[in-house]
């Protein structure tokens, strides 16, 4: 390979215009965010951020040294996360190593509280998510502890015993933080592996989904070339054989799929996949699950596992490219195979996934091709050249996708996907892609009768936008459309239709956001060095103009006709509706963008005209009215100065004149002309700050005329008009969004605009205008503080000391002048002062905060502690004195939010903003070219966000004592008397509770107080407030479930408790709900808190010990509550609930708690006893006496290669009937193995087995030797009337016919015997006895689930007590299975199926030996011998490949019994034969089985079914009488043993992983002489057997070799005499050959016998044949199987013309003559040919097509059935090419048209 730079020696690189290091840095950062450059104060940020990197490293370094986790090393972590949102990887690479290093070792310590292990990953993941910045020089994590950490969540050994419980989030976490760390695992990583999971690939075990999923998410796939034979090699070939022979979906091969194309993407060029393709691309083909043929069965395994489709895609395109082309025109293949399926007529759960290929399938190539030829070089392997996409490639990639593209743009589930492909493959070839999306453009421009037609092509056109405006050499003309089509638009702002209206207005702004809207007709005199395309741009952009004033035309029109007075009845609300906010949103985004984009003689065109529109009407203010102040408001925005110079005297002057009548200020309903004008000026002055400054007068003139109107609608315009001027002399922002800096406003002769066409903004030259407030401005800002809010403040102040009224409409005004002026000036106010409140939590690091500068240095009094003072008075005045004025309370909660949080903009503004940039971003984005190559606004748009990220990043403000007090203030309103206002006070506090650190704990007290029942005075409001506060929000802090021991151990009994306060009643159903709500979500989001928090294990912290004695409390407080006999039951229960959730793994229960559940499980409440039942079962985990093992070593016993499957090495643990351990000293001597998959496919490293029974903890303690809490469980379960009471319990009937076999009491019992050996047994065996011998159903499953658990518990028992122990269930087993009824079988599958898991069968060869006693015996009838089958399967199918001896026997035995009468047998016996055969597998490694094989079998079977396989007659279902004695015939019992055989094909149809497809071929001629055709629905068993079965065997996975041997069997049965077989070959053909596409047409020969095939049955005597086979023609054609070649449609046209004998005249009344002559089958099969050759292209029309129209008409008036064919063919022609007739019709000449025509609506068509 060639020598790979270090990246350490690189020189750093001086990028365009940056200085490679500034002054202040004295490092290269990694990757610094570079917006922040463009700050208006970016020389202050490196000190900045140098400052708050030193503070956390030397914080973050001394926590860890400290080993204090918490609060320490997650307070720094978290800092160091906004850290990097702030500034991106702005430190050294030394230090990005560091962090990692640290994070890694954080993230992997084994005791780790989960939560927090989550929140150090997810910082993790981003710090390796740039990997190109990291090589594996620079950096080497170890694998071992990742998997280790995966595999105690994720496989927990605990969580279903609900020791533990996980976030949910945790899996996608684990997952995302292994694949960042996958590419720096070491070269021996892959190796290692290997050895790991190889153990675990048996795949009739669970494990082999582990393992493969495993090495899908651990394999590294990044290795350099030169280190290959240490990655992908050791595996590959392994690997992909596997793949390649499993051929029924298994859930293991979608992970076999990702990493396959994980592992292409990553080696494009390294790999030669070429004898793979036609498989690969076989099997995505199948895995779309499209519906084909007629009677299909779905299998729902294919469904549910079918492979992911950005994997798919991802592979797909890293195949293609590369010398040989193949990928490609399978590609092409696939695509012309499903087209048809993404025409708008068609719709099925199918079409999403089709969706989803096509959207994500340009996007991945344009990825590729990003990387092959713009990304810059890293360390991560580049492309070989060879194997870069080449030109024709790519022009054969997008060909190949055009077809399906374009008819998926009319798809039912929208265009989105197909506008977002178009997007990607109008970047790649522009010249293809757009013309055909403009062919469809125009005329649905056009038309008016289909608007979906019109919202699909715009939203198409939006996508290919930039690709279009900019040209290209490819495609120069592509400009030249852009004016027309934006005229052509313009009727699509259309009132009447909303969702046309908002594309319209979409589709014009993106296209004017790329192009400046200047005239330049006059270049073409000036300039002479244009090109022809640009001359024409030149001349169309005279058009600029007409286009604005018709879009604003439009626009008014819009607006007239949707007045409020037209739109609304007086009663209704006067607010916007939703949908017109949408067209008011819409409108003024465009209005503003082409306003932008004008050069100034357009735009003084367009302010005239909105002026006059604007001030020679009356708008009212709530609809029209904002419309038309939004468009003024575009205005001034774009050029402040011209505008504010007509509007702003206007306005004022318009105002001065009627406010001179004194009596105008206090009527309530004012002057509709007074509010328009002060509205008109509100929206106009939202301009840039200094250009107000001149108008100041006027405008503080305004204000104190308006602001203290009567009427309310006045003076909130006011209140607008004061917030607008004040923010605009306050705020930083840009003023300018033009999409070149600048503007258009030199002269034409300097500067062309149309150079500009679609051009992205310049990153290193954005030039941005800021606005940046002066001095002056700020001045301006303060005086009209201390002007208007000045005076409102005394005068409140004296209303709240009582010195003056106030009425509450004036108290209502001043609130709403003070929160204007709070919103306007919010960010020169600085935050609230205050002590900082001490002694929260306990940590030896230093938790400060640090502050970032955002462009203003606070000077003046501080206004917001003012605000805050009088507001504080004037809330207590009220809750005093007029607790019912909501409006004011209102308004004062809002003002306390904007005290504690507004600095200038609301988190919710900027997340839709962020939102919504992304949107734009995408939708115009250019993926090919990468590097930020956006349009200018969208740039400026982004550093803006940027800015008010820095302002709104208050994480971890300090705790002061003014936040304090306003917290109280606001809990105090939570619980006040009014619901509205409670609930608005509950929301700004949860946000409160969620910025500042750890006021949680302070505030917590002070809910809890209004639970507390000794408080007497809480009002029932109180109490409910108290309940929503501790609730919480759905995504804020739910106080009721801080991760937190001090939290939980009050809340928690607080809220047990308050269930005897004097304020809760049960009668109230929203109290209830509450308390159901709150138990409910604690359940939900509660994980396990840790106890040990130290960093090292070797001490144990102070702070671990305080957890300790805080878990230990808070169970005892929680008992203490359900020790009071008031407690009403809800109480109880809750309590109890919250005791089962501090189950751990780590700590015992105490024992009180432990006696509490033991005392439970008789409970007379079924939920208490159910929570009991698994809370013991848990219990009995935690005191479960560890068993030592000792690791033996088997590798010795193996020294070959892979080989799985049976071998001598693992014959040993197979189960051998003579040599069973009988004996104590056999039993002892025996090795076992208890897991099913050892041994199978290779043995591990280090085997632990168990030490000797010696070496293990004692059984069978005496009482003295057990701990205390072994004790309690020992003296309650020896107590016989506890026990009693216990089973009578749990044999009772939960929900009648509902109840399932419990595991939650398995896991009771398993545990009960495990611990404490057979101790109980003598107690539990009378009750056992008793239960066995009663029938009912829940007194059966009681002891099927003692039983399962008695077996799976005496797992280590000595030898004595098993033996005793079997000799007690036998019988009883017994006994049961003779009683076995229809509601218990299944319990007592579960039962022996459970207790057979994962235990070496010969510890269970009691069990089945008694199993396999002549299951079927007749005994108890037929139902009995199936129940018994099932559960004798349910212990086999446990035990897989290690009981071949058992499986023999058992074949042997019911081989005889396959002539089953009985329906229900013979089903079991089939889903039995299913299971025998499963372990014969054709895997590659694998030795063939020593369990039984299919052709074995099938050999012995064909035997005793030749008395059907000689004759050639059809078989039919020779009903017998059940009772008949004597021997039937030998056919009868041929057709038995068929319908048993049918049964076995069909269960094993969804279960086994290979077919057995030589074998099932000759049973396949059988199938077809049953002949399923007629679709008679009587119910016939065998037929509809049969049908099944065909199409299931019709749909399976063939191999290249097999398909020679399914064809040649289908050419006989070709032959067959009878009709009914030749049909079905015809629909077997359809499905087998689309299932199995790229098989079959990867091989020429294959094509031409199934051609062959075909045309000989399109010439069959029988009808229906020849109708069927033209069908399947046509699909084989339509799914470009078979071509339409010109032999072909010369043989058919040969056909056509066969002459008919003439017609003789017959006398009347003799009998017609039913059989054709060959000839007429002969002409008829031509015609049939040319039918399929046109209905196989139903949406468009080939070349070849008019002639064959042409030949098919000459047979209209032929004899039938030749007449009806040619009918019913020209109908589907006319049905399918109705829809585009305008475009089809060019496809014919005239005189072929009026043929055409004639035929279409001749009376013969009626006839």
């Amino acid at each position: 390979g060639r020598p790979r730079c270090m990246l350490g020696d690189v020189v750093p690189p001086a990028a365009s215009g940056r200085d490679a290091l500034s002054a202040t840095l004295d490092f290269v950062p990694q990757k610094d965010i570079v917006y922040n450059k463009l700050l208006p104060y970016a020389d202050k940020l490196d000190e900045e951020s140098n400052d708050i990197l030193s503070k956390i490293k030397g914080n973050l370094g001394r926590a860890v040294q400290l080993r204090e986790l918490w609060p320490g090393v997650l307070f720094w972590t978290r800092k160091l996360s906004t850290y990097m949102r702030l500034y991106g990887r702005k430190f050294s690479k030394e230090d990005h190593v560091l962090f990692i290093k640290l994070l890694y070792e954080l993230v992997t310590i084994p005791k780790l509280e989960i939560s927090m292990m989550q929140g150090l990953a997810r910082l993790l993941i981003n710090l390796l998510k740039k990997r190109e910045l990291l090589s594996r020089e620079d950096l080497e994590l170890p694998w071992r502890p990742l998997y280790e950490l995966h595999d105690r969540i994720l496989f927990s050994k605990t969580e279903h015993l609900g020791l533990n419980w996980f976030p949910n989030s945790v899996e996608s976490v684990l997952k995302t933080l292994v694949k960042s760390c996958r590419p720096y695992f070491s070269e021996s990583a892959t190796q290692e592996m290997l050895d790991e999971w190889r153990p675990l690939l048996c795949p009739f075990d669970v494990t082999m989904q582990r393992a493969i999923s495993y090495f899908e998410l651990f394999l590294p796939t990044t290795l350099p070339p030169e280190l290959h034979h240490k990655g992908f090699k050791l595996w590959f070939e392994e690997f992909i054989s596997l793949w390649m022979s499993v051929q029924n979906l298994p859930s293991w091969e979608l992970h076999l799929v990702n990493l396959f194309a994980r592992l292409a993407n990553d080696n494009i060029g390294y790999i030669d996949w070429d004898p793979y393709i036609p498989k690969i691309f076989t099997r995505i083909l199948r895995s779309l699950n499209l519906p084909v043929g007629t009677s299909q069965m779905m299998v729902p395994r294919y469904i549910t596992n079918a492979y992911d489709i950005s994997h798919v895609v991802l592979w797909v395109s890293s195949l293609l490219g590369g010398p040989s082309k193949q990928a490609q025109a399978q590609l092409s293949g696939l695509f012309n195979s499903i087209t048809s399926f993404f025409h708008p007529s068609n719709h099925g759960r199918w079409l999403m996934k089709l969706m989803k290929l096509l959207q994500r399938l340009p996007a991945s190539v344009v990825r590729r091709l990003h990387r092959e030829r713009y990304r810059k070089p890293t360390w991560l392997t580049p492309i070989p050249d060879t194997h870069k996409l080449t030109e024709e490639d790519i022009t054969a990639f997008v060909e190949s996708m055009m077809q399906p593209v374009l008819l998926a743009m009319f798809s039912k589930t929208g265009s989105l996907d197909a506008a977002q492909a178009l997007q990607n493959l109008a970047l790649m070839r522009p010249e293809l892609v757009i013309p055909p999306v403009l062919e469809k453009t125009y005329p649905a421009l056009e038309t008016l009768t289909e608007p979906h037609q019109l919202t699909a092509t715009l939203s198409c056109m939006i996508g290919v936008a930039r690709s279009l405006v900019s040209g290209g050499q490819h495609f120069p003309e592509g400009p030249t459309h852009m004016l027309p089509l934006l005229m052509r638009a313009l009727p699509g702002v259309d009132p009447n239709d909303f969702s046309k209206c908002m594309i319209t207005f979409q589709f014009i702004a993106t296209f004017v956001t790329l192009v400046p809207l200047v005239d330049c007709s006059s270049a073409l005199h000036d300039r002479t060095d244009l090109t022809e395309v640009e001359r024409e741009l030149c001349s169309a952009s005279a058009e600029f103009e007409d286009f604005v004033l018709q879009f604003m035309d439009r626009c008014f029109a819009l607006i007239d006709s949707s007045t409020l007075e037209q739109t609304r009845e007086e009663t209704e609300t006067e607010k916007m509706t939703h949908l017109e906010s949408l067209v008011e949103l819409g409108l003024s985004s465009t209005f503003s963008t082409i306003l932008t984009q004008c050069s100034l003689d357009i735009f003084k065109v367009a302010l005239e005209k909105v002026f006059n529109f604007a001030t020679t009407n009356i708008f009212e203010t709530r609809v029209s009215g904002r419309m038309v102040a939004d468009m003024c408001r575009a205005t001034a925005k774009c050029h402040p100065a011209e505008s504010l110079k007509m509007f702003v005297p206007h306005c004022c002057n318009a105002i001065n004149q009627i406010a001179v009548n004194e009596e105008v200020l206090n009527e309530e309903e004012l002057d509709k002309e007074l509010l328009w004008n002060l509205q008109l000026l509100s929206e106009v002055s939202r301009v840039d700050g200094d250009k107000i400054l001149p108008y100041r007068s006027d405008l503080v003139q305004i204000l104190q005329l308006t602001l203290h109107l009567k009427c309310k609608q006045g003076y909130t315009l006011a209140c607008n008009l004061l917030h607008h001027v004040l923010r605009s002399t306050a705020l930083i922002y840009p003023t300018e969004y033009c999409s070149v800096p600048g503007g258009f406003h030199q002269p034409i002769s300097d500067y062309l605009p149309i150079k500009d066409w679609g051009r992205p903004g310049d990153l290193w030259n954005l030039d941005i205008r800021w606005h940046v407030p002066s001095t002056e401005e700020i001045s301006f800002a303060f005086y009209l503080l201390d002007l208007i809010l000045q005076p409102e403040l005394q005068r409140l102040q004296r209303f709240a000391q009582g010195d003056q009224d106030m009425s509450r409409d004036d108290v209502l005004q001043s609130l709403t002048i003070i929160q204007h002026c709070l919103l306007g000036a919010g960010s020169l106010m600085p935050p609230l002062k205050g002590e900082p409140i001490p002694k929260l939590v306990h940590s030896m690091v230093n938790l400060d905060e640090t502050t970032l500068y955002t462009g203003m240095d606070y000077s003046k009094e501080n206004y917001r502690d003012a605000i805050c003072h009088v507001m504080r008075q004037l809330l207590h005045y009220i809750l005093e004195h007029s607790e019912d004025d909501t409006k004011s309370l209102f308004s004062i909660i809002k003002i306390i939010s904007d005290l504690l949080h507004f600095k200038g903009s609301h988190k919710h503004e900027f997340d839709s903003r962020w939102k919504s940039f992304n949107l734009v971003k995408k939708s115009m984005e250019n993926r090919l070219h990468g590097r930020k190559q956006h349009i200018r606004a969208l740039l400026i748009d982004r550093v803006m966000l940027q800015h008010e990220l820095r302002k709104l990043t208050v994480e971890g403000c300090q705790y002061r004592s003014i936040h304090q007090e306003l917290m109280r203030d606001l809990l105090r309103l939570s619980t006040s008397t009014y619901s509205q206002v409670r609930s608005k006070a509950q929301n700004v506090l949860f946000t409160a509770l969620g910025t500042y650190n750890f006021c949680c704990r302070d505030l917590i007290p002070h809910v809890l107080e209004f639970l507390n029942p000794d408080n007497s005075s809480v009002t029932q409001q109180q109490f409910k407030g108290a309940l929503y506060c501790l609730l919480g929000n759905h995504n804020g802090v739910c106080l009721a479930n801080l991760h937190d021991w001090e939290c939980i151990a009050l809340t928690w009994p607080a809220i047990v408790r308050s269930g005897l306060s004097s304020a809760m009643s049960l009668e109230k159903p929203s109290i209830v709900r509450l308390f159901d709500d709150l138990a409910d979500k604690i359940h939900r989001q509660y994980e396990t808190i840790g106890i040990d928090f130290s960093v090292s294990l070797t001490t144990r912290s102070p702070f671990s010990q305080w957890t300790d004695k805080k878990y230990k409390q808070l169970i005892a407080d929680l008992l203490d509550s359900l020790g009071n006999r008031n407690l009403p039951w809800k109480f109880e229960h809750i309590a109890i609930g919250f005791l089962s959730l501090l189950l751990r793994d780590d700590h015992q229960l105490p024992p009180p708690a432990v006696t509490f559940f033991v005392k439970s499980l008789n409970h007379d409440s079924l939920y208490v006893r159910k929570v009991a039942i698994s809370a013991v079962a848990g219990i009995m985990k935690q005191i479960k006496r560890q068993h030592k093992k000792v690791p033996v070593s088997p590798s010795e016993l193996c020294k070959h290669g892979i080989v799985a499957g049976d071998r001598p090495d693992n014959q040993w643990l197979q189960y051998n009937s003579s040599n069973l351990p009988r004996t104590q000293q056999d039993w002892d001597h025996c090795v076992f193995v208890e897991k099913t998959h050892w041994g199978y496919y290779c043995w591990p490293r280090k085997l632990l087995m168990y030490a000797p029974l010696e070496e293990q903890p004692k059984q069978n303690l005496t009482r003295e030797e057990m701990t205390e809490r072994e004790q309690i469980i020992f003296d309650h379960f020896s107590d016989p009337v506890f026990i009693n009471q216990f089973i009578e319990f749990l044999s009772l009937e939960d929900r009648k016919g509902k109840d399932k076999f419990s595991p939650r009491r398995f896991c009771l019992f398993k545990g009960l015997f495990r611990n404490f050996s057979d101790a109980f047994l003598p107690l539990m065996r009378p009750h056992m006895e008793r239960l066995v011998a009663d029938s009912h159903e829940s007194k059966q499953r009681c002891v099927a689930e003692i039983i399962s658990g008695l077996i799976r518990g005496c797992k280590h028992w000595s030898y004595s007590k098993v033996e005793n122990l079997w000799q007690l269930l036998c019988p009883l087993l017994h006994t049961a299975l003779s009683n076995i009824t229809i509601e218990t079988y299944a319990d007592w599958g579960t039962c022996i199926a459970t207790a057979c898991e994962s235990r070496d069968p010969r510890k269970l060869h009691w069990l089945f030996e008694m199993l396999m006693e002549s299951p079927v015996n007749g005994e108890g009838g037929s139902f009995v011998d199936a129940c018994r089958l099932y559960v004798l399967q349910g212990g086999l199918a446990q035990q897989e490949w290690r009981v071949p001896e058992l499986l023999h026997r058992l074949l042997q035995y019911l081989e005889p019994k396959l002539t089953q009468v009985y329906k229900n047998v013979r089903e079991r016996i089939g889903s039995v034969l299913t299971y025998i055969f499963m372990i014969d597998v054709s895997l590659p490694y694998t030795q063939p089985t020593t369990s039984p094989r299919i052709s074995d079998f099938i050999e012995r079977i064909l035997v005793q079914l030749k008395p059907l396989t000689e004759g050639d007659e059809e078989i039919q279902n020779h009903v017998v009488e059940e009772n008949e004695v004597g021997e039937q015939d030998e056919r009868t019992q041929a057709i038995k043993l068929l319908k048993t055989v049918l049964k076995w094909l069909i269960a094993s149809a969804g279960r086994s992983f290979s077919t057995a497809v030589p074998e099932q071929l000759r049973l396949l001629p059988l199938l077809f002489k049953i002949a399923p055709v007629e679709n008679d629905d009587s119910y016939d068993e065998l037929k509809r057997d049969a049908k099944t079965c065909l199409s299931l065997m019709s749909q399976e996975l063939l191999y290249s070799e097999q398909i020679p041997m399914v064809l040649s069997a289908l050419q006989e049965i070709a032959g067959s005499s009878s009709w009914h077989a030749r049909y079905t070959v015809l629909t077997y053909l359809q499905i087998m050959v689309f299932y199995n596409l790229f098989t079959f047409m990867s091989d020429r020969k294959l094509v031409t016998d199934v051609r062959s095939l075909v045309i000989r049955l399109l010439e069959d005597e029988q009808l229906e044949v020849r109708e069927m086979a033209a069908t399947t023609l046509s699909g084989f054609l339509q799914c470009n199987f078979l071509s339409m070649d010109a032999p072909m449609q010369a043989h058919f046209e040969a056909l056509c013309k066969t002459r008919l004998p003439k017609k003789r005249k017959r006398e009347l009344g003799s009998t017609v003559d039913t059989i054709p002559s060959a000839d007429l089958v002969r002409r008829h099969a031509g015609v049939l040919g040319l039918s399929a050759c046109i209905l196989s292209s139903p949406y468009d029309v080939p070349t070849w097509m008019p002639q064959l129209l042409m030949d098919l008409s000459a047979h209209l008036n032929d004899t039938q059935p030749i007449e009806m064919t040619v009918k019913k063919t020209l109908s589907n022609f006319r049905r399918t090419h109705h829809d585009n007739w305008q475009q089809h019709k060019q496809q014919f000449t005239d005189d072929q048209l009026l043929v055409l025509t004639d035929l279409l609506v001749s009376p013969c068509y009626y006839a």
